[in-house]
């Protein structure tokens, strides 16, 4: 087996691979939640960027492939790694009490999970089938209802916790943590971020200030 293989196969390449793929997919997150904010700028100008989205087919289409593919690394690799962590203790903890870990890395595998779900529901619901050909409108009609509403709620909470968490572990993943740079703090700004810049558009929609 050659060094690559070994590497990835190890638990720090592993880990390396989990964090990499991670930036690049909360990178992918920001400017997406960018576009979704144009929102307010009404229909023309909303249009007009999705237009612009669709037309670049050869931009559109290697960035749909290369992130079906850094999300299915991320998955696959995340799931590896927690086999290999209950392969080391097949017998649990009689009482386990996390000093360090919190709550959110702890359920990071089933908040990943619940969040491809997610994700796999707004791109049928949006993009696949959606109901209304007009993107502006479309979104519209989306987020006036309140059963959608909420779905969208609960899944972007967990998809800002999710990456909040991820962007203080992936510092240290990737050896860039010091004691002294606020890693939790940048995970708890990631995360807020996020939420408030998605979920803005919809609420608004929801109480009529977008319509």
């Amino acid at each position: 087996m050659s060094w690559l293989g070994r590497y990835l196969r190890s638990s720090i390449g592993a880990k390396h691979v989990m964090a990499v793929s991670g930036v690049m997919l909360l990178l992918f997150a920001i400017v997406h939640m960018l576009g979704h904010l144009q929102m307010f700028g009404g229909a023309a100008m909303y249009n007009a960027y999705a237009r612009f989205l669709q037309e670049l087919w050869e931009v559109k289409w290697p960035v749909r492939v290369g992130l079906l593919g850094l999300l299915a690394v991320h998955v696959v690799t995340a799931l590896a790694l927690v086999a290999r962590n209950r392969a080391a203790r097949p017998v649990g903890y009689a009482v386990y009490r996390p000093v360090v870990s919190s709550k959110v890395g702890r359920t990071m595998t089933i908040s990943g999970l619940v969040v491809l779900a997610f994700l796999i529901f707004h791109i049928q619901h949006l993009t696949i089938s959606p109901s209304v050909q007009d993107t502006y409108l479309r979104n519209i009609h989306a987020y006036q209802q309140p059963g959608i509403y909420a779905i969208y709620l609960v899944g972007i909470a967990l998809l800002a916790a999710h990456l909040g968490h991820g962007a203080s572990a992936w510092l240290q993943s990737l050896g860039l943590r010091h004691p002294k740079y606020p890693g939790d703090r940048l995970g708890a700004v990631v995360a807020v971020s996020l939420f408030v810049g998605y979920m803005v558009p919809p609420t608004a929609v929801l109480v009529g200030v977008i319509s």
